[in-house]
């Protein structure tokens, strides 16, 4: 085998997100109008839909064609990234928590891990909206914003808020806990009903536990060797990574209206200070508190899952990857980690949480309301409600802000002013939520010594099970050639 030392794969994920924001902004300031006119299209977006000399007075140039078939490639590479991912979340946590559960041979110490799991998730979301809140009444980004731009953003953005205003429907916390079991687990299967899912899949696992063991075993070694199986599909499936987030990220940042930006500049740093302050103080004080993982090792073991999800603003998708990094590279055991982190795509959103008491406040102050201390808790409570009851996908937090905004009487057209720059928050924030996913994943473990060396984890421990060299998520990957995720 050669010794010759590649790029590890999250530097190249690194580097394509980089290169992709430079090409993004690229495209972003220099493709105007003007630049489409020259090229012998008159309407962009409806020639790229396919009406070319139909809506256009002549044939659209060399140049342009090329331009629409790179525009129509990167939109092919993400797309396909993450329908990979997609197609891997939901076998990764059916055949790993099945496994799990059933190793477990202790109803106890499962009820004992779900419970610290759920009671750290719900106390970190409540801590990211009090921040969000301290930030917002400090800075008061609301003030910034004169009445003439927050008409006008009203009335550009009019249809886009009003499609999530009736999109949004307020938690119910009765209903919420019955949504857990599913009615049909090939339906939630299908749905990627991933709160559902979970509680299937701990269902089977513990019901393996209560029968006859050589009975269980047989499918207990089936579902483990599936969970191989997907290991394998997921690093197939980030050999493309790089690319495709540089893809998804020239898409992002090409559409993003600088010009909003500029005007809400205030706004998104609030939003972007509360999320650095919990990634980076909040996070290590609860390390230092009560984990047993350096910071520095955290940090480098879960960086793939942090640009994958700023990348893809979608916690549930990166969630195979979330899991390859807490396992292989943190040494997480798959008890802990296949029960902690699905629940966590689903219920823990810190970012998403910080980001509605910001925008909350924010809200508020362009409509020249002060928030009691009363209304400031409750949006507190419905904000964590919400947070419990909605999918970890992209744009989910905008419909939770509607919750939010209606639990206090906040204007609900306040929501359009901040749709042009969410795209780009939301990816922000969903990189916190995937960081406090993986730092409960290690407390949870740390509280039951169940976080070791990652070279005694599953890739080292059945090490000679196939061979990705050249294609590293390590610095130094493992001698047997194996990707160390």
């Amino acid at each position: 085998m050669s010794n010759s030392r590649s790029l590890a794969l999250h530097w190249k994920i690194l580097i394509g997100l980089i290169l992709g924001v430079i090409v993004g902004l690229g495209i972003n300031t220099m493709w105007d109008a003007s630049t489409w006119n020259s090229m012998g299209v008159d309407d962009p977006s409806s020639w790229v839909e396919g009406v070319d000399t139909e809506t256009t007075n002549q044939e659209p140039s060399f140049v342009a064609h090329a331009a629409l078939f790179i525009r129509n490639l990167n939109s092919f590479v993400g797309d396909l990234f993450m329908r990979g991912l997609r197609f891997i979340a939901v076998p990764i946590v059916v055949f790993s928590l099945i496994v799990g559960a059933s190793s477990l041979n202790d109803l106890s110490k499962l009820s004992r891990i779900g419970g610290k799991t759920v009671m750290i998730y719900v106390f970190t979301t409540s801590v990211a909206i009090s921040v969000g809140l301290l930030f917002a009444n400090v800075v008061k980004p609301g003030t910034f914003v004169s009445e003439e731009a927050r008409d006008g953003f009203v009335a550009q953005f009019k249809d886009q808020a009003d499609s999530k205003v009736a999109a949004a429907q307020a938690p119910d916390v009765w209903d919420t806990v019955l949504n857990i079991v599913p009615k049909n687990p090939f339906e939630a299967i299908a749905a990627g009903n991933m709160l559902q899912v979970v509680f299937a899949s701990l269902l089977v696992g513990i019901a393996l536990t209560m029968i006859k063991r050589e009975k269980a075993v047989v499918v207990i070694r089936f579902f483990d060797a599936m969970t191989d199986v997907i290991i394998k599909v997921v690093e197939i499936v980030l050999m493309i990574a790089p690319y495709a987030v540089f893809a998804l990220i020239v898409e992002q940042i090409a559409e993003l209206g600088l010009d909003i930006l500029g005007s809400l500049a205030v706004y998104s740093i609030v939003v972007v200070a509360g999320l650095a302050t919990m990634m980076f103080v909040i996070y290590p004080i609860g390390f230092k508190v009560l984990g047993k993982v350096p910071m520095g090792r955290f940090y480098r073991a879960i960086s793939p899952a942090q640009l994958l999800a700023f990348s893809s603003a979608s916690s549930s998708a990166t969630l195979p990857v979330t899991m390859e990094c807490c396992e292989q590279r943190l040494g997480i055991k798959e008890e802990v980690s296949s029960f902690v982190l699905p629940i966590g795509a689903t219920i823990n959103m810190d970012g998403t949480a910080l980001y509605q008491g910001v925008a909350a406040v924010f809200i508020a102050q362009l409509y020249q309301m002060d928030l009691t201390i009363a209304e400031q808790l409750t949006i507190v409570l419905t904000a964590t409600l919400a947070s419990i009851g909605t999918a970890g996908v992209p744009g989910v937090g905008m419909i939770m802000l509607v919750i939010v905004l209606q639990s206090v009487n906040i204007p609900l057209e306040g929501i359009a002013v901040i749709l042009g720059v969410d795209r780009i928050l939301d990816m922000c924030r969903t990189s916190c939520n995937v960081t406090g996913d993986c730092m409960v994943c290690a407390l949870v473990a740390s509280s039951e010594d169940a976080i070791g060396d990652p070279s005694e984890s599953r890739s080292t421990a059945q090490a000679g099970t196939g061979s990705w060299e050249g294609q590293p998520f390590d610095e130094d990957p493992p001698e047997d050639g194996r990707i160390d995720l």
